[in-house]
């Protein structure tokens, strides 16, 4: 198992380069830079996108006169500023050069400064990652606690009534968005047309630090349960047709007819027998599970309940075109994807000790 894992480890390397190298060209081809966001905030524009998508044909016609201008909306400003303003963001190197630099840095866990915050990238994650974790963790043990009993149950009765009426229940869960399903749970429940029972937005209240310990967690737990549900139901849903086939699938095999045959209880069979093997798939994927709420459809989630959280931290730096936040945050956050795949593979071994990876990939 040891030579799995390294072997594993050294596949992070060209993985995680790979990443940083599509991303990092791809970015050069995309229009607009943290030159262009700076002269649009000095030109008032507040934002890089109304200079392309307003420039019309006069526009056009003057920067093609101009010959030499390089950056759509810098008429008229001196071009020592745009020199000084390229020397600042470092984009005066060539492209194959800033690369080699910026994963020299990273190597080393030096992600550098936000671009427009001053605030090292380390700090920023940091700053946001709590939202991120609560979502995440959350979301991912209460889909967990409703998934598996309910899978259980849908496969011991399996065509029964219950069986098909949850069916319908989960396939309607599934279909729903989650954006959607947290803009109906502000609607009913946080000050719409109907109930004030919650909290409209953020993670905690304006007088957090004033309440007592047991007034803190009720204040926090007040905050963050309509967020975790809106995260919720698509996990939920897939987790309990995952439980459910798992165990359809072990029920049918010999060993469980030979338990029953020997006079076990069904309850015995079923958590003594089957569990085991069923929830292999399902309790392995756990990391997995967690790191793709953690990562995934955030943005909206956060968004619409105002959380400041990683999802629209990555995302502002993205319309920002703050490069440092925007790479910084995708090298850590491939790092740990990987690092979770390889997590996964030991919560396999770990729930059932008969898998050995290195035999079979011999």
């Amino acid at each position: 198992m040891g030579a799995y894992i390294l072997r594993r480890i050294l596949l992070i390397i060209p993985t995680l380069l790979g990443i940083m190298i599509i991303n990092f060209v791809l970015v050069q081809f995309v229009p607009g830079g943290p030159v262009e966001q700076v002269i649009a905030n000095m030109q008032g524009q507040g934002d890089v996108f109304e200079g392309f998508a307003g420039s019309g044909n006069d526009a056009g016609q003057e920067s093609a006169s101009a010959g030499n201008e390089k950056y759509l909306g810098a008429r008229g400003l001196p071009p020592e500023l745009i020199e000084d303003l390229e020397r600042q963001f470092g984009l005066n190197k060539p492209p194959l050069e800033r690369f080699v630099d910026m994963m020299w840095n990273y190597m080393r866990f030096d992600f550098g400064e936000s671009y427009f915050r001053k605030i090292e990238v380390t700090d920023l994650v940091l700053e946001k990652m709590p939202v991120s974790i609560s979502l995440g963790l959350w979301s991912t043990l209460i889909a967990y606690l409703i998934s598996i009993p309910l899978g259980i149950r849908k496969a011991v009765h399996d065509g029964a009534p219950f069986d098909t009426w949850t069916s319908g229940a989960i396939i309607v869960a599934y279909a729903i968005p989650s954006f959607l399903f947290a803009i109906m749970l502000l609607v009913l429940f946080a000050g719409g047309s109907y109930w004030q029972l919650f909290p409209l937005r953020g993670l905690t209240s304006d007088n957090f630090e004033e309440l007592t310990i047991a007034g803190k967690i009720v204040d926090y737990f007040w905050h963050i349960t309509l967020p975790v549900l809106a995260s919720t139901i698509a996990a939920f849903a897939t987790l309990t047709l995952l439980t459910k086939n798992s165990f359809l699938d072990e029920i049918k095999k010999h060993y469980v007819m030979t338990a029953r045959a020997k006079g076990l209880s069904e309850k015995r069979v079923l958590y003594g027998h089957v569990f085991r093997n069923a929830m292999l798939i399902v309790i392995a994927g756990f990391p997995a599970v967690f790191i793709g709420i953690f990562f995934g459809g955030s943005v909206l989630i956060e968004t619409i309940f105002s959380l400041d959280g990683l999802g629209r931290l990555g995302f502002e730096a993205a319309v920002g075109r703050d490069y440092p936040v925007m790479f910084g945050t995708l090298f850590l956050f491939g790092l740990i994807g990987l690092l979770v795949n390889i997590l996964s593979d030991l919560m396999y071994v770990l729930v059932d000790p008969r898998i050995d990876f290195e035999k079979r990939e011999g």
